[in-house]
């Protein structure tokens, strides 16, 4: 599919519907000929100064377009971007059809288990060893479709080499096991770790700095 013109796309939409509102985005279904499509609209925050909150939001349009064209390039599936438009914050881009990870986890037996948690491991390797931190590495934030599975929603991320940084993304991705595949958890984080070890030479840097971060969050708990 060629880039749509925004001037254009504001004039064939027909199916537009709201399908998730978050803190920093709302995220619209809609329709472009035979292609189903997701609009991201970066929401405007009425607390920041208006020019402050206009440069916020451009950057960070920027910003998202410019990881999940990096990660795409990273050997990483992510949706195809047809159209970004800094000056309105918004972001038109391939709606990936499949199943969440989420929900296909908690209803797979031990062997696909195993080869969904190592491939999640390789790919989120493959991110950070680019460069890549996601932001919201839970497997809400992961699609298959087909045989593929599509690392969605860049929307917190950023680009860093700190092992800090990538400690805490996977620490996230740990604690979204935790709390939605517990009985899984052991299993899925053994394999995922596999993997991420296969593409990324520092892994034990990571998975110490990992468990430090732990250490520090357990203490400011009490």
């Amino acid at each position: 599919m060629h880039p749509i013109l925004f001037k254009s796309y504001t004039k064939i939409h027909g199916i537009m519907k709201m399908i998730k509102q978050g803190a920093e985005a709302k995220i619209f279904l809609d329709k472009i000929g035979n292609q189903n499509v997701i609009i991201k609209d970066r929401i405007k925050k009425n607390y920041r100064i208006k020019q402050i909150d206009e440069k916020i939001r451009k950057i960070r349009t920027s910003l998202e377009y410019n990881l999940i064209t990096e990660a795409r390039r990273a050997g990483v599936p992510t949706p195809k971007i047809f159209e970004i438009n800094k000056k309105n914050h918004k972001i038109v881009m391939e709606y990936i059809e499949g199943e969440t990870i989420k929900e296909l986890l908690n209803k797979s037996d031990k062997k696909t288990l195993e080869k969904i948690s190592f491939k999640i491991g390789k790919l989120t390797g493959k991110l950070h060893a680019r460069g890549i931190i996601h932001g919201d590495l839970t497997t809400s934030n992961m699609i298959l479709k087909y045989r593929d599975i599509y690392f969605i929603d860049f929307g917190l991320g950023f680009f860093s080499r700190k092992i800090e940084d990538q400690g805490t993304d996977l620490r996230l991705l740990l604690e979204a096991l935790k709390s939605t595949h517990f009985k899984i958890l052991d299993l899925c984080w053994k394999n995922i770790v596999k993997g991420y070890k296969e593409e990324y030479e520092n892994t034990e840097q990571v998975l110490k700095k990992m468990e430090e971060i732990q250490k520090r969050a357990r203490y400011m708990k009490r």
